[in-house]
């Protein structure tokens, strides 16, 4: 394996603003300078920082792993990978295709080298999600994905496990993404309740919801839409042997090749297959203001068999207007059944959104400011199908909106 690219030094008083909070967007910027986050002989550009996060890219190499791993709090991640990987490794920087249910670990371009007061964590970005491609960091000596420790210096490894299609990856793309965070951020429900009275942060249809309509338990329950009568599409079942998905074409594919759509039975209900993957969305409209951030929460084992969500981050701005001119944008819900056949309802709760403070206001927001995706959707599935372009409903021809290829060592 590649020896990791040694880091620079973390040096916190370049600037870096000490206050609580998500890091936003020109904190970013700062913590970039003051080289708590590094990318080797590669320029971290302006465009890989979101309002709460910075996009993550992939590395030179894929390895096939034989089992998935993590490190102990005496090893690292290169040491582990010698005993489970197979000799052979990948290379990305032409694109290589990744095969369906086989873990790789990939290596990250960028590093940390976070100061003593400021963690990280990991999610995918939400187009890897909507493909049912599993990503999660790997550090080292930490026993857990996707979480790093305050303090860390050392390099970030990405496990990614494509699971209901295959998929095609150049060395550069961005799977997943990281937020830094500076102390406890968390809101509690007294608090959720207070801002859903003020800033309204969840709706259903045109208002806002009354305290009464909330469901929280350590932040807020979302539902899932299953109304409308029984030739309505609700939601996409992933097709299995469908053929790779080139993640640079935007806009291109004929979702009909890899989704059968869902369609509700009578008294607004589906019955989850066990394992396979449902794209649906939720009931209720979210909406995030600047000043703070959100998560979707994994799943509660109590709450039935099934496992909601891959991608998990929503930026500042995600369904927010001023203007109030529309309410909130629907989240899209990664949904998998466990073990048995699961009934579910419209308007059962399935995932939670736990909120977080922003350490400031980014000066730029989810939505507008960005050209984003998925502003106001209506739809679930990801960037990469037709359906997602305006006026195409009866076009037949493909659409190649393909994404730069990162060869330029600036990338």
């Amino acid at each position: 394996m590649t020896k990791t690219k040694d880091l620079a030094v973390s040096r916190p008083d370049r600037g870096v603003p000490n206050s609580s909070g998500v890091l936003a967007s020109q904190e970013l910027d700062e913590a970039i300078d003051a080289e708590w986050i590094t990318a080797g002989e590669y320029r971290i550009r302006h465009e890989a920082i979101q309002p709460a996060s910075i996009d993550l890219h992939l590395g030179d190499f894929a390895w096939a792993l034989r089992c998935s791993f993590l490190p102990d709090s005496a090893s690292t991640v290169e040491a582990k990978l010698e005993d489970v990987a197979f000799d052979d490794r990948v290379n990305l920087r032409d694109g290589a295709v990744l095969e369906r249910d086989r873990p790789y670990l990939i290596q990250l371009r960028e590093g940390l080298a976070l100061p003593s007061d400021v963690r990280a964590k990991a999610n995918p970005k939400s187009s890897t999600g909507r493909l049912d491609v599993f990503t999660r960091v790997l550090t080292d000596r930490q026993h857990r994905f996707d979480e790093i420790h305050a303090g860390y210096h050392g390099a970030l490894y990405l496990e990614v496990v494509p699971r209901s299609f295959a998929i095609r990856v150049t060395a550069g793309q961005s799977l997943n993404q990281l937020r830094l965070v500076r102390g406890d951020a968390r809101l509690d429900d007294q608090a959720l309740r207070a801002l859903q009275e003020e800033i309204p942060l969840l709706y259903l249809d045109s208002h806002a919801l009354r305290e009464s309509e909330l469901a929280l338990a350590d932040g807020l329950f979302l539902s899932v839409d299953l109304s409308g009568p029984g030739d309505r599409i609700v939601g996409y079942r992933a097709k299995k042997n469908s053929k790779p998905i080139d993640l640079a074409r935007n806009h291109f594919y004929a979702w009909t090749d890899f989704w059968d759509p869902v369609r509700p039975e009578r008294g607004g209900r589906i019955v989850l297959e066990p394992e396979v993957f449902y794209l649906l969305l939720s009931a209720e409209g979210t909406c995030i203001p600047p000043e703070l951030a959100a998560e979707m929460m994994a799943y509660d084992p109590t709450a039935g068999e099934l496992r909601t969500h891959y991608a998990g981050f929503f930026d500042p701005g995600f369904g927010w207007d001023p203007e109030h001119a529309h309410h909130g944008s629907r989240a899209a819900l990664e949904v998998r059944a466990r073990d048995v056949p699961f009934m579910i309802e419209h308007r059962q709760p399935v995932c939670k959104l736990a909120f977080e403070k922003m350490a400031s206001k980014p000066d730029r927001l989810y939505g507008m400011d960005l050209g984003s995706n998925y502003q106001g959707q209506e739809t679930m599935l990801s960037k990469h199908f037709r359906e997602q372009v305006a006026g195409l409903a009866n076009f037949d021809g493909p659409i190649d909106e393909r994404t730069p290829e990162p060869t330029d060592p600036l990338f």
